[in-house]
C-alpha cells in the first residue's frame, strides 16, 4: 500500500443507535462492520459510551472476534473504560470527552488542564500495545500537551469546520480549515501521527483529505445516513473514491 494512502475508518455507532431505538437485534453493527471492510474501510471505529446509548459491551466483544481490520475503540478516560480496553487490547484507543447530556461529542478533549491525570491513564494502555490517540481541537496548546503525555496519535476535531460549511458561513469555514491545516503540520512536526474526523461529508472531506500530514479519517454518522439512500457499500465506496482523488 502506498505511503500516500489515506486510511478510512468507518464508525458504526449509529447502526447501533437504530437498533437500540426498538430494543431488538437489528440492524446488527457487526454486520455493518464486515460490510464496511468489504467496501474498502481500513478500520472500524466504535465508541462505547458510559450510558451505552448505542454501542454495547457485547458489540465490542463481537467486533474483537470478527474483524480482520483494526478496531479503533473510542472511550472516555474512566476507570471502567480503561479496564475494558485493557481486557480486549484493541489496535487503537481514542480518548474522547464525554458528557451524558450531549447528543454527540461536542469538542476536543481538554488535555492541557488534565495533563498529569491523562498521562497516568494512558500509560497502561500503551504498555499492552494499544496505539493511544487523543481527540482534540486544532489548538497548539492541546497538541503540545498530547505530545507531552505520551500519545502517539492525535485526532483533530473537524466539527467546527463542517458546521460552518453546512451553515453557509464561508469565512468561518475557511478560517477553521486553515487552523486544521496549520495544526496538522504542527502536530506532524512533533512526531505525532495525525488523524481527523467528526461531521465530515462528501462535500467537506476533500480539503481535509488533501492535507499530506493526515494519515486517517474517521467518518460515521454521515455514511450511515447516506446508506439509507444508497446502501452502505456504495456510500463507503464513494467516500473511499473521494479520499483517493484528494490524495492523487
Amino acid at each position: 500500500m502506498s505511503d500516500n494512502h489515506l486510511r478510512l475508518g468507518v464508525n458504526i455507532d449509529h447502526v447501533a443507535t437504530v437498533r437500540n431505538a426498538r430494543g431488538g437485534a437489528y440492524p446488527d453493527p457487526l454486520r455493518a462492520a464486515k460490510l464496511a471492510e468489504e467496501a474498502g474501510a481500513d478500520g472500524i471505529t466504535a465508541h462505547l459510551r458510559e450510558d451505552r446509548r448505542h454501542i454495547s459491551d457485547a458489540d465490542i466483544d463481537g467486533l474483537m472476534e470478527v474483524l480482520s481490520v483494526p478496531l479503533n475503540f473510542e472511550m472516555a478516560a474512566t476507570d471502567e473504560m480503561q479496564k475494558i480496553a485493557l481486557r480486549h487490547k484493541p489496535h487503537a484507543v481514542c480518548i474522547v470527552p464525554e458528557k451524558r447530556e450531549e447528543r454527540t461529542t461536542e469538542g476536543g478533549l481538554e488535555v492541557a488542564r488534565e495533563e498529569n491525570k491523562l498521562a497516568h491513564f494512558i500509560a497502561p494502555l500503551r504498555d499492552v500495545g494499544c496505539r493511544v490517540s487523543i481527540f482534540i481541537a486544532a489548538d497548539q496548546r492541546q497538541i503540545q500537551a498530547a505530545h507531552r503525555i505520551g500519545a502517539e496519535v492525535i485526532e483533530l476535531h473537524t466539527g467546527a469546520y463542517c458546521d460552518a460549511f453546512s451553515e453557509g458561513r464561508e469565512d468561518d469555514a475557511a478560517r477553521e480549515l486553515e487552523a486544521l491545516r496549520q495544526m496538522s503540520t504542527f502536530a506532524h512536526s512533533l512526531g505525532l501521527e495525525v488523524h481527523a474526523g467528526h461531521g465530515l461529508t462528501y462535500d467537506t472531506v476533500m480539503p481535509i483529505a488533501a492535507f499530506p500530514e493526515v494519515r486517517e479519517l474517521n467518518i460515521g454518522h454521515f455514511l450511515i445516513g447516506e446508506s439509507i439512500f444508497l446502501g452502505l457499500d456504495p456510500a463507503i465506496r464513494e467516500m473511499r473514491r473521494l479520499l483517493d482523488v484528494a490524495r492523487a
